[in-house]
C-alpha cells in the first residue's frame, strides 16, 4: 500500500502537466524563495527532514513532527539593495498525537514605487509634488493539515490549500488558488520525502484597470493589458536526508531533486519536457542548540556576451542557536552568482509554547 501511494504521487505530476503547454514556465516565483533561515542556508534541501512550522511551505506532512502544543515561526530578508521586502509568518497547532493543522502568510513586495502619469501640471511645468506612489506586492495564504499514519510505519501526509493575491498598485490585480501534497517516510537514519507544488494547477485570474493607462500605452506604442488567468504549472520535489548522531555532535546531510515538466530550463539536468535542478544541504549541531549550516544549489550555464559559457550555482551559509522554547536563525543567501554576488541577510524566529 505504502509503494502504492509513493507510485501515485510521483507520476501524477506529469499528467497533470501534459495538455498545458500554453502556460508560461515562470508563474508565482515569489512562492519558490522559501521560509525560514535554517531552510534558506540549506539552499531549500528541506523536503525530507524538515519537522517544524515552515514545514508548511517546504513539505507539509512534516507538521506532525513539529514539538509543542503550539508554534510560531516569523522572518524577515529584504533584497537588491533593501529594494523588495520578503515576509512570512507562520503558526501551527497540534490538534492531537497524529495531527497538525497550520496557517502561514507570505508577502514579498515593493513599496513606494513612484507614480510620474501626473509629474506635469496643466501649464506642462515640472511638478514632483505630483508624484503619486504605490506598491507591486506578492501574498501567499496558505492552510495546511498534516497526519501520522501510524500503521503505515512511520508514514505522514500533508496538503497546503493556498490562496494567491498579486496586486500592482491601482493598475492591476490577481487572484489564485492551488493545492500542494507532501509526503514522509523515516526509516532508521534516513528520511525520504516528496512535495507535489501545484498538483491542480494553480490559476492566477488577472483583471486590469486599462483605463489608467491606455492614453499612455497608446503614445508609447504598447500593448493594453488585457483580463487573464495565468496558470502555475505542477512540479516535483523529491527528498532524501541521512542523520548521523556523532556524541554531542550531530550531523544532517540533505539533498532535493527539483523537477519540472513544462520543458528544458537551465538546470543541471535538462530535458525536454523534464528538468531537475539539485539542491544540497548540511547541517553541523552541538548538542542541538548551536548550529552550523551549508548549501548549495541553483546550477546553470550562463552565457558571456563573448558567446562563452560559465557554470554559476548559488551558495548559502547559516547559524542557529535554540534556547529552551526559542530558535534563532541567520542565512547569509547568494541570489547572484559568483562574480557578481547579490548577498542576502535572512533572520527568523521560532517559538514553541505548551498548553501547560
Amino acid at each position: 500500500m505504502r509503494k502504492h501511494l509513493f507510485l501515485f504521487l510521483v507520476l501524477s505530476i506529469p499528467l497533470l502537466a501534459s495538455g498545458q503547454d500554453n502556460t508560461p514556465k515562470y508563474s508565482n516565483e515569489f512562492l519558490s524563495i522559501g521560509v525560514g533561515a535554517r531552510g534558506l542556508a540549506m539552499s531549500g534541501s528541506q523536503t525530507a527532514h524538515v519537522g517544524d512550522i515552515t514545514s508548511a511551505y517546504w513539505n507539509p506532512a512534516g507538521l506532525t513532527a513539529m514539538t509543542g502544543d503550539f508554534q510560531v515561526s516569523l522572518m524577515h530578508a529584504e533584497y537588491f539593495a533593501g529594494i523588495a521586502k520578503y515576509d512570512y509568518a507562520g503558526f501551527g497547532i497540534r490538534v492531537d498525537s497524529l495531527s497538525t493543522f497550520a496557517a502561514s502568510v507570505i508577502r514579498f513586495g515593493v513599496d513606494d514605487i513612484p507614480d510620474t502619469r501626473f509629474l506635469y501640471d496643466a501649464n506642462g511645468a515640472i511638478n514632483y509634488d505630483r508624484i503619486r506612489f504605490f506598491s507591486a506586492a506578492d501574498y501567499a495564504f496558505l492552510l495546511s493539515y498534516a497526519r501520522r499514519i501510524p500503521q503505515w510505519n512511520n508514514l505522514q501526509l500533508g496538503a497546503n490549500v493556498k490562496v494567491i493575491h498579486r496586486i500592482a498598485g491601482d493598475f492591476a490585480s490577481a487572484w489564485g488558488f492551488g493545492i500542494d501534497l507532501g509526503a514522509q517516510y523515516k526509516t532508521g537514519g534516513w528520511q525520504f520525502g516528496v512535495m507535489l507544488q501545484d498538483i491542480t494547477g494553480t490559476f492566477n485570474a488577472w483583471s486590469h484597470n486599462a483605463e489608467l493607462v491606455t492614453s499612455i500605452y497608446t503614445q508609447t506604442g504598447n500593448e493594453i493589458p488585457q483580463n487573464s488567468v495565468e496558470i502555475t504549472l505542477p512540479k516535483m520535489i523529491l527528498g532524501v536526508a541521512r542523520n548521523f548522531d556523532l556524541s554531542n555532535f550531530s550531523l544532517l546531510v540533505s539533498a532535493d531533486f527539483i523537477t519540472t515538466f513544462d520543458g528544458k530550463r537551465n538546470t543541471l539536468i535538462k530535458s525536454d519536457p523534464i528538468s531537475i535542478d539539485p539542491a544540497l544541504g548540511v547541517e553541523v549541531g552541538y548538542k542541538q542548540t548551536a548550529f552550523l549550516r551549508l548549501g548549495v544549489g541553483d546550477y546553470q550555464q550562463i552565457k558571456d556576451f563573448d558567446g562563452s559559457t560559465y557554470a554559476s550555482y548559488q551558495p548559502n551559509f547559516g547559524v542557529g542557536a535554540r534556547l529552551n522554547n526559542v530558535q534563532i536563525d541567520y542565512a547569509l543567501t547568494d541570489i547572484g552568482n559568483q562574480a557578481e554576488s547579490l548577498y542576502s541577510h535572512v533572520f527568523s524566529i521560532s517559538i514553541r509554547f505548551d498548553k501547560k
